[in-house]
């Protein structure tokens, strides 16, 4: 069974992109290279990640963080996981801001790592991304957008594409001139094109999406 290295060559992604679709090439040319993540290469935990993005949902980072860190200072630990989370009770977590039904998620998460149905990190790299979200979206709280942002940002996977992010959806409308957003499916069509770069063409759709809105600053996605 072939291993998935975390990662790929960002300077091919480009060149690959440029050359089968010019209208995102010369976007891309416009915007630079957009550097390898650092943390395609750091270890982590894919159960606490998983528990970070349960608590930041529908949140403002801020916000987020500030729950985040009541909980673990209520737990006495950095780290989520199924012992951890076992040493505060539902009424303890909603002192700390979390909702009722994040609790309920996070109660299910740390059961299912208990059961051995939360991969781990060497288990993923033998994992295709259909194969990893499969395994991710039974957990309550936790949809494909969320698996999608993990195979991205965390494991370096080279051909996602989110096609229900919105930022996604308007960037494509922006390269092609389109009068409306492509729906999801309308998206993936148009993301044949892109493969087996996928991730780094998002990367670019979503900083073309925030160069239209003239936004301020880079839109957070999950797991920054």
């Amino acid at each position: 069974m072939p291993r998935h290295s975390r990662g790929f060559d960002t300077e091919l992604a480009f060149a690959h992109l440029c050359k089968r679709d010019r209208k995102l090439g010369t976007w891309m040319k416009k915007i630079g290279s957009i550097a390898p993540d650092p943390r395609w290469h750091k270890s982590f935990d894919p159960v606490d990640a998983l528990a970070r993005a349960i608590l930041y949902q529908q949140l403002s980072g801020k916000a987020a963080a500030t729950i985040v860190g009541r909980v673990e200072t209520a737990i006495g630990s950095d780290r989520f996981h199924c012992d951890t989370l076992g040493r505060i009770d539902d009424a303890a977590l909603r002192v700390c801001g979390v909702s009722g039904n994040k609790a309920l998620a996070l109660r299910d998460l740390a059961l299912r790592e208990s059961r051995g149905e939360i991969p781990d990190l060497k288990r993923m790299s033998l994992m295709t991304e259909d194969d990893i979200v499969a395994a991710l979206v039974p957990i309550r709280g936790i949809g494909r957008w969320t698996v999608e942002m993990m195979l991205m940002f965390r494991l370096g996977r080279p051909d996602v594409l989110p096609i229900d992010d919105l930022g996604i959806r308007k960037g494509a409308q922006r390269v092609d001139k389109l009068d409306a957003m492509p729906t999801p499916k309308e998206l993936a069509l148009l993301g044949e094109r892109w493969g087996p770069y996928r991730t780094y063409a998002s990367m670019y759709l979503w900083r073309i999406a925030d160069a239209a809105a003239v936004a301020k600053t880079p839109t957070k996605r999950s797991q920054d």
